[in-house]
């Protein structure tokens, strides 16, 4: 069924096990339920398709065309989707745990710019150099994701679990993480300007030179995170909890780190001269100049 013209169809709970579809034009087509398990898909124009509920566990979906698709529960588990242009597509629920959506090269990445992925299951999933800008994420599954590269620039994961996810080199300027789990989330040398990280859990997240201009990251849990190099000028750590972090040689011009917690924090070399300290917990600290706050 390579190259065959299907559009408009209706493939309601339609048994596609396998199939051949190389090619295959499907726009707009009814697919609903149908199972597509394992099926070559490569190439398919599935722009502004209907694939509620659909069964594409291990389809073959590179360079697929699924532009504006309802994906809403579907199922894509091990699903291959490099260079699949998934922009619009609404994936609210959908499960993508151990799908491969990895940058190879520039041309491979697959475009998820402004996708719907609220409450998606993304396990696991490789998704290194994925384009998901303006993504709805909130309350989606990243537990262990790939993300390293990815453009998350002004994405949605407030409440999203991101824990043991990899973000390194990811930009995430101006995204929203409000009270997002990034707890042993690797974030070296990211991007996080103007982010909203309040309330959000940090705890033991690797940020190493990472940026966060004037990201807001008041209220949250930055408990034994690693930090070092990293620029925090102008952000907002009010009542942050910055308890045994390590911040050496971290820039934090004006920072606003009022009734912030930094007890025995290692603040050894960074620029704190011009920060807000106003009822910040700063015993057991170890300060800029080495020595040990007893206050």
């Amino acid at each position: 069924m390579n190259r065959i013209d299907l559009r408009s169809a209706n493939l309601i709970f339609a048994y596609l096990n396998r199939a051949q579809l190389h090619k295959a034009n499907l726009s707009s087509t009814k697919l609903s339920g149908a199972n597509l398990t394992q099926a070559d898909l490569r190439e398919i124009k599935l722009q502004d398709a209907d694939l509620h509920g659909a069964i594409l566990q291990g389809a073959d979906l590179r360079s697929a065309d699924l532009r504006l698709a309802n994906l809403l529960d579907a199922n894509l588990i091990d699903a291959d989707l490099r260079n699949a242009n998934l922009s619009g597509a609404n994936l609210t629920g959908g499960c993508l745990r151990g799908a491969n959506l990895r940058q190879e090269q520039k041309e491979y990445a697959a475009n998820l710019r402004s996708a719907r992925l609220f409450q998606a299951d993304l396990r696991g999933a490789n998704m290194a150099g994925v384009d998901l800008s303006g993504a709805d994420l909130r309350c989606a599954n990243l537990v262990e994701v790939n993300l390293r590269g990815a453009n998350l620039y002004g994405a949605n994961l407030s409440e999203a679990n991101l824990s043991d996810a990899f973000l390194s080199d990811a930009n995430l300027d101006r995204a929203i993480l409000r009270e997002a789990n990034l707890s042993n989330t690797k974030l070296e040398r990211a991007l996080l300007n103007e982010a909203d990280l309040t309330r959000a859990n940090l705890s033991h997240a690797i940020a190493s030179d990472s940026k966060l201009t004037k990201a807001n990251l008041s209220h949250a849990n930055l408990t034994k995170a690693r930090m070092n190099r990293v620029d925090l000028s102008r952000a907002n750590l009010l009542a942050a909890v910055l308890i045994d972090s390590s911040l050496i040689e971290g820039f934090l011009a004006r920072t606003n780190l009022t009734n912030a917690n930094l007890e025995n924090a290692n603040l050894f070399k960074a620029e704190i001269s011009s920060a807000n300290l106003t009822g910040a917990t700063l015993h057991g600290a170890t300060m800029p100049d080495g020595s040990t706050n007893s206050g």
